[in-house]
């Protein structure tokens, strides 16, 4: 079996879903400016996520669920995914964004599952707290690790593709590191860099 984990936010979709949101609640400027510093690893990404979470205290529920089910996928996704699947793959989502986000998208590529955070809600409005599988720096690499206990794959089976400084956690259990449009700081640590926005071009780097 082989296996390849994807980043979600400027990977698999075209765009990051607290930025998406925030412009519709008024507050882009201010998450979008975290986001980048996260990004570029000049951040603490739990502090940044705490941070853009709190922003968003008082959204209407049902907004951020409208906006998070017509998210952009990027260029090429399905076709890459499907692909993947094709060859065998098995295609598992990380996100430090949110399962609901994630979660629709899972079932439009025909991926195997999400591993992301959870936006808490109280009622019919977020309440700025956030929790789940994704909040620290290192947590894509441990879930890496154990999503290839589970499935008993090595790394020398695994891909993994993302964009941002928290990416690095999970490029260290991965013998093809494929940085997509990605940050300086990701690429310096990967094994394949891609400049255009279409992930079908991933499939030239994976046996």
């Amino acid at each position: 079996m082989k296996l390849c984990v994807f980043d979600f936010d400027s990977t698999l979709m075209d765009g990051e879903t607290i930025d998406i949101l925030a412009l519709s609640f008024g507050r882009g400027g201010e998450i979008a400016a975290i986001t980048c510093e996260a990004m570029n690893g000049k951040l603490d990404f739990f502090e940044a996520i705490t941070r853009r979470a709190a922003a968003l205290k008082g959204m209407r529920y049902d907004e951020v669920v409208r906006i998070c089910e017509n998210l952009p996928l990027m260029k090429g996704a399905i076709e890459c995914v499907g692909e993947l699947k094709r060859r065998g793959y098995k295609v598992v989502v990380f996100s430090g964004g949110f399962h609901i986000a994630t979660d629709p998208a899972v079932v439009k590529l025909g991926a195997d599952a999400a591993f992301a955070n959870i936006l808490r809600r109280e009622g019919d409005f977020l309440t700025g707290q956030v929790g789940g599988e994704m909040l620290f720096d290192f947590s894509k690499g441990d879930m890496l690790r154990r999503v290839q206990s589970l499935l008993g794959v090595a790394a020398e089976d695994t891909v993994a593709v993302g964009d941002g400084a928290n990416d690095r956690a999970m490029f260290r259990y991965a013998k093809t590191k494929i940085a997509f449009c990605a940050k300086e700081i990701l690429k310096k640590e990967a094994t394949v860099a891609i400049e255009k926005k279409d992930l079908r071009l991933v499939l030239e780097h994976i046996a």
